[in-house]
């Protein structure tokens, strides 16, 4: 059995395109020299990889499906090879494919994207921003080397390491009647307009903390954003329970004052985490990364 690492990268990046012309596209090659170079890898490996119709497009077979995924990690490794073998002086260099919850993106990835470089100016960090369950599957799937997120509802074969403890706070207008005090009761605030912040696991904790308390929020509005929820507060629209986070301010993106307060008694106790699945080995660069996340963001979280 032969056949070449060119191949094996050809046809890795066959299997992310729908055409046998997109994929030529993508590779800078013409659509035969791509035709004849997964003919021969198929010769080699004496099993059909694909099916390619001109009408229906292009699909893998069983066998082609597996034989991507190999191939992306085979290619993979041999990248990883190459970076460690040049960052044998301690000086590190390469990529890292960091993967960060929309909801804290916001306060979490201007810290890293500031600080790191200046550290370690030979390293990159491509950046996948999304839901859980956008993220996890690219996690799984080898896409990301690690994911920052809330440590709530995850699947079990996951490493984690704490970057910072949150909890649920409540937010109100700057001029709210209960913005002076050190903590809000949810009780205090039942009877106003509640806006959502629809998310998961935001959703999925928010309605646990009022069913916990005997209570039923009166909904006003649900969104998919924190900074635009923070705005609505921000015009006397209503409250909103939001984790807490660092580098938070008392402002909303149109300069209004708003003010998150603990919950009384306190709830939602959480913390952000970075995981990475189980028997899978951090490369040095995102090692890194993970600890200057910890050691920027750890124990400066605020409402």
């Amino acid at each position: 059995m032969k056949f070449t690492f060119r191949q094996l990268e050809y046809f890795a990046v066959l299997s992310e395109h729908p055409t046998l012309s997109s994929a030529a596209a993508a590779l800078h090659v013409s659509e035969s020299a791509l035709s004849h170079s997964i003919t021969d890898l198929e010769k080699s490996v004496g099993v059909q990889l694909c099916q390619r119709r001109k009408a229906r497009g292009l699909s893998l077979t069983p066998a082609g499906r597996y034989f991507a995924e190999r191939a992306r990690m085979l290619i993979q490794d041999a990248i990883e090879l190459a970076n460690e073998t040049s960052t044998a002086d301690g000086h590190l260099r390469g990529p890292v494919r960091l993967g960060c919850f929309a909801g804290v993106a916001n306060n979490v990835l201007p810290t890293l994207l500031e600080g790191f470089p200046k550290a370690h100016p030979d390293v990159s960090i491509e950046l996948t921003i999304g839901t859980d369950d956008s993220l996890l599957p690219g996690l799984y799937g080898g896409k990301l080397d690690f994911v920052i997120l809330y440590d709530m509802l995850l699947p079990p074969n996951l490493h984690r390491r704490t970057i910072y403890e949150t909890e649920v706070t409540a937010v109100v207008p700057g001029a709210h009647r209960l913005a002076g005090q050190e903590s809000i009761s949810l009780a205090d605030l039942i009877d106003e307009p509640f806006i959502m912040v629809d998310s998961r696991p935001s959703t999925e904790n928010t309605y646990r903390i009022f069913r916990e308390q005997g209570l039923v929020p009166r909904m006003s509005a649900s969104v998919p954003l924190v900074e635009l929820a923070k705005a609505l507060v921000g015009r006397g629209l209503g409250y909103s329970l939001l984790m807490s986070r660092p580098n938070a301010t008392n402002l909303t993106t149109e300069g209004r004052e708003i003010a998150a307060r603990p919950l009384a008694p306190r709830a939602g106790l959480s913390s952000v985490v970075a995981v990475w699945p189980e028997g899978f080995e951090l490369t040095p660069r995102a090692r890194a990364l993970m600890d200057f996340a910890a050691g920027r963001l750890g124990g400066s979280s605020s409402g």
